[in-house]
């Protein structure tokens, strides 16, 4: 099956002559381009459920949890799934983080030391959690 498409010799000369000068009033670094992509892909903040399968050689195991987010300052995730973590809250602002934990009923500020351990036994560290909602 063959496709033609044709556009008029005006139009063509139209947009040769008009796309480089969009391109040279924007004057944007690569830095600045990949950011705002990010912003408009990311939204002001969002909401959310994810499932996570950790598998390691001996066994594995399943984290859901509820994610809500506000730009990339602000994330809050509550574990829904295993019962044995059901229930705990992670909240992340900017640099700072904390851990409610109903079973003790504490809430528990993860100092900075901390926040390159791994975060409920997987890959992700404490501090990839913004990443991971951004």
């Amino acid at each position: 099956m063959k496709i033609k498409c044709e556009i008029s010799g005006y139009l063509f000369l139209l947009l040769c002559i008009c796309f480089p000068l969009v391109l040279s009033s924007q004057n944007l670094t690569v830095k600045e381009i990949i950011q705002k992509a990010d912003e408009k892909n990311r939204g002001t903040s969002s909401q959310g459920k994810i499932s996570m399968t950790i598998v390691r050689k001996d066994w594995s195991r399943t984290v859901a949890m509820k994610v809500w987010t506000k730009g990339t300052n602000y994330a809050l995730l509550l574990i829904t799934e295993p019962a044995k973590e059901k229930g705990q809250v992670f909240l992340k602002r900017k640099n700072e983080m904390w851990n409610w934990v109903p079973s003790i009923d504490k809430l528990i500020k993860i100092p900075p030391s901390m926040m390159m351990q791994s975060w409920m036994g997987s890959d992700f560290t404490n501090d990839d959690l913004g990443i991971v909602t951004k």
